[in-house]
């Protein structure tokens, strides 16, 4: 199994909570939509909680802007990501996905990385 990560900022006209809505109510049903043509497993949104706790955490780091969202992805593995490129059903998805981030996503400033799970404690 492994998980594709991807770290999102919204685009500046948008605020956050234009960015969740449109996520979560637009964006979600999509990639459920498409998520067996692209061999999608899992997928989940985690969404940004503002407020005190979350503000004094950040500051003990000293770290950089945090993101807006993350999303996570899971596949059986790496070959299914590249088996549902090969597939014109695969290509047409994937280009309905990236056209819809367009629309709230501030592409150049969201990393995406991919991992595999090495679990170090689970209860």
């Amino acid at each position: 199994m492994v998980t594709l990560v991807f770290g999102l900022h919204r685009l500046p006209a948008l605020s956050q909570e234009e960015f969740t809505a449109y996520w979560y109510d637009r964006h979600g049903p999509l990639v459920r939509s498409l998520a067996e043509v692209l061999r999608i497993r899992r997928y989940q949104q985690l969404h940004r909680i503002n407020g005190a706790v979350a503000q004094a955490l950040a500051g003990s780091r000293h770290g950089p802007e945090g993101f807006d969202g993350i999303a996570e992805l899971w596949f059986d593995g790496e070959d299914d990501i590249l088996l549902a490129a090969t597939t014109e059903d695969g290509r047409a998805a994937a280009k309905a996905l990236i056209e819809d981030e367009r629309r709230f996503i501030d592409l150049p400033r969201s990393p995406i990385w991919l991992y595999r799970e090495r679990d170090i404690l689970q209860r």
